[in-house]
């Protein structure tokens, strides 16, 4: 019998975050370790070079993100989670036997493209088995176990290519990942339209139904206030982690710390994003979205401002911590209020949407700050995006207003 809430389905909500943990670990493998060897192996001079490989996964995977919905309504959740996976098994191996950095910004299109699919499917999944009643609790669990295991491989291959080098050791992670991720989505994950269709017949909403992708997008671009506010939020804030992504390590190695320290600082920011996601998704089912999510964006802001006026391991841990619990607090509050504002008959199209904006952060992110890395120093792009990312906040506190729970 079908039924809807988290210990109703709790063996396969546990399922799906073992399959979310592979997820975020692939992302993890490149933390630490990937700018490095732009600069180091490759001898990249340039850091909008350097920072390419995530302009390539950030356009990947925002367009995948897009029709990723549209994919799922028609095809079902599970067959895009294995696909996905399909894509993400060459990732580890092209990297490692990369001859030139090229193959890093190829291997990064297919990285996106794996994330798109593969995680915009297990937050879809867990929206359709746990119901309404504790979204932003299942959303925070979801990312808990993506961003955690993001924080644990970056600490894992800094400490690896500290001892082994930075190829091929570390990566060898990724293939336990890619291969563990599509044996669970092939042989363990259920598909979850059943649970879907038991939520449209619990809120039937006929008129829904109708609308076109066109008049979604346009819906959770810019005409509908609390929609356009998460929107935004999202790609603010995905654009400060493409900037932390790509600038951050050659910042740290450019005052003189080593490859294991600095895996410690990049493995503290999703780390405390992680857990700190547990807590962080149940509160706004209690408090409410909007002060959730502005008030992560200052945190942020205030973490970025932290990192790039010091130099000190000391202060750079306690920026890493404040950047990693102000994206605790937004990221599920985001997706819970994308959720909340959208109905169950276009809820994954809605979703893909604001995930596309989301992720489209990465590559705005990740390029603006190489070009201003190159031009004024790699302080400043850590300095512009703080003060992008408190504007963001301002935002979401004018324009999402309280129809958003």
């Amino acid at each position: 019998m079908v039924q809807l809430g988290l210990r109703e389905n709790w063996r396969q909500f546990v399922l799906l975050l073992l399959v979310n943990a592979c997820v975020g670990g692939m992302v993890g493998l490149e933390r630490t370790v990937v700018p490095l060897i732009g600069a180091q192996q490759f001898h990249l001079a340039d850091t909008a070079l350097i920072t390419s490989f995530i302009v390539s996964f950030g356009i990947a995977k925002a367009l995948t993100n897009l029709v990723s919905g549209s994919l799922a309504d028609r095809f079902g959740r599970k067959p895009v989670l294995i696909a996905g996976w399909l894509v993400g098994l060459p990732v580890p191996v092209l990297i490692i036997l990369a001859p030139s950095w090229n193959w890093i910004v190829a291997a990064n299109l297919l990285l996106g493209i794996n994330q798109g699919l593969a995680w915009s499917m297990t937050v879809n999944m867990k929206i359709d088995l746990v119901g309404p009643a504790k979204r932003g609790l299942a959303l925070g669990l979801n990312e808990f176990s993506g961003y955690a295991a993001v924080g644990l491989t970056a600490f894992l291959t800094g400490l690896i290519a500290t001892r082994y080098g930075l190829r091929p050791a570390p990566f060898y992670l990724g293939i336990v990942y890619a291969v563990a991720g599509l044996l669970l989505s092939l042989l363990l994950v259920r598909e979850t339209a059943a649970h879907l269709a038991l939520e449209r017949g619990l809120h039937p909403r006929p008129t829904a139904v109708s609308l076109s992708f066109r008049s979604i997008f346009a819906r959770v671009s810019w005409t509908d206030r609390p929609l356009f506010a998460a929107s935004q939020a999202g790609l603010v804030n995905n654009l400060n982690d493409g900037m932390s992504w790509g600038i951050l390590p050659l910042f740290f190695a450019a005052h003189g710390l080593g490859i294991e320290q600095i895996g410690v600082l990049k493995a503290v920011y999703p780390l405390v994003w992680g857990i700190g996601q547990i807590v962080t998704g149940s509160l706004s089912d209690r408090l409410g979205r909007r002060g959730m999510i502005a008030g992560g964006m200052w945190v942020q802001a205030i973490g970025l401002v932290v990192t790039a006026a010091t130099d000190s391991f000391g202060w750079w841990l306690l920026g890493s911590i404040l950047l990693g619990a102000g994206t605790a607090m937004v990221y599920p509050t985001l997706l819970a209020a994308v959720s909340d504002a959208s109905e169950p008959a276009w809820r994954a199209r809605g979703l893909s949407v604001y995930r596309f904006w989301r992720d489209l952060g990465y590559a705005i992110g990740a390029l603006a700050a190489g070009i201003l890395a190159d031009l004024f120093g790699l302080t400043v792009p850590i300095v512009a995006v703080g003060a992008l990312t408190f504007l963001s906040g301002v935002v979401v506190m004018f324009a999402m207003g309280d129809r958003v729970r």
